[in-house]
């Protein structure tokens, strides 16, 4: 008596651990993860999954600049069949035929923060970044009253977001600000170290430097240490990307203004693209996540706080 009873509450046990483990899984693959931005496209792309319904498995190559180990991540989620991929290409070009073939797979791939050169995906969720570049343009030239000498510190040859901030940036200073001398893009492949010593040797080489433009959050940090090495507050830094020692550095002095991006939306909306995709739903082809030029002046503004400082940490804890 006793094991009939028992034994359907022990398959209703079981059943609701098979209901669970049961749940899709959707690969969610940034350029990195040590930086806030990634931790918190995570916390986003978290929030999409609790509202569809399906797990996130998160993975990221160790360095920004693997495009090797980026590939290799996608196809062991294609090679298992997971529901969906979320992906934010290290090089537009490099990851290509992966995604095309989980394209062909009938893997579902929703493409986050830079492009690539194929229009095998379901849906695309990026900041403007040629805009990004232009809002960057458009306050250098304000604050050096449209003349002097401008380095950019760039992210890494062929990755499209920061490609399109250069372009971008350049494009508008040649038109708006004629007397401003951009000098050519130097890479600072993702390190904080690499980034500092291109900002040095700018700095250098150029005893009139005017300005820098650090286009993501490593270009940033990179520039604002070469700028406190040499004790070089006179050049003004317009930097794409922040985190708390760089809003400390702002308050501080030695960095002008930020464009600010939304990573929060951004993982949100390209993981809840792939959710809309399994509910047999259209998702947005294209979505602009956003960005906004922060002044000195405006970072306790409450708005400001929430798209520097966004509540993270109830998300990632959920994990």
């Amino acid at each position: 008596m006793l094991r009939r009873t028992f034994l359907p509450a022990a398959l209703a046990i079981a059943a609701a651990g098979c209901r669970r483990d049961a749940r899709q899984v959707v690969g969610v693959i940034p350029k990195g993860a040590s930086h806030l931005f990634w931790q918190t496209v995570h916390a986003g792309a978290i929030k999409a999954s609790q509202e569809y319904g399906f797990a996130i498995e998160w993975n990221a190559p160790a360095v920004e600049v693997d495009s090797a180990r980026q590939i290799d991540i996608v196809e062991s989620m294609v090679n298992r069949r997971l529901a969906g991929i979320v992906l934010a290409p290290v090089d537009r070009k490099a990851l290509v035929n992966i995604v095309e073939r989980a394209a062909r797979e009938g893997v579902p791939v929703s493409i986050f923060d830079s492009g690539i050169d194929t229009d095998k995906y379901i849906s695309y969720v990026a900041t403007d970044n040629e805009e990004g570049g232009r809002m960057a343009a458009r306050r250098m030239g304000e604050i050096l009253g449209g003349s002097g000498k401008v380095g950019v510190v760039g992210f890494m040859p062929g990755s499209a977001s920061t490609m399109e901030r250069e372009s971008g940036f350049e494009d508008e200073i040649r038109k708006k600000h004629p007397g401003i001398a951009v000098l050519p893009v130097q890479f600072g492949m993702a390190s904080r170290a690499k980034s500092m010593a291109v900002a040095e040797n700018l700095l250098a080489a150029h005893p009139d430097l005017a300005g820098l433009f650090a286009d993501n959050e490593s270009s940033s940090a990179g520039s604002v240490q070469a700028l406190k090495s040499r004790g070089a507050k006179q050049v003004k830094l317009v930097a794409f990307d922040t985190s708390e020692q760089l809003v400390a550095d702002m308050k501080a002095g030695w960095i002008d203004s930020f464009v600010v991006q939304n990573p929060f939306k951004m993982g949100y909306e390209s993981t809840r693209a792939i959710g809309l995709h399994l509910r047999g739903e259209t998702p947005p082809r294209l979505v602009d996540s956003g960005a906004a030029l922060i002044l000195p002046e405006r970072l306790d503004d409450p708005e400001v706080r929430e798209l520097l400082f966004p509540d993270i940490k109830r998300y990632l804890a959920a994990r």
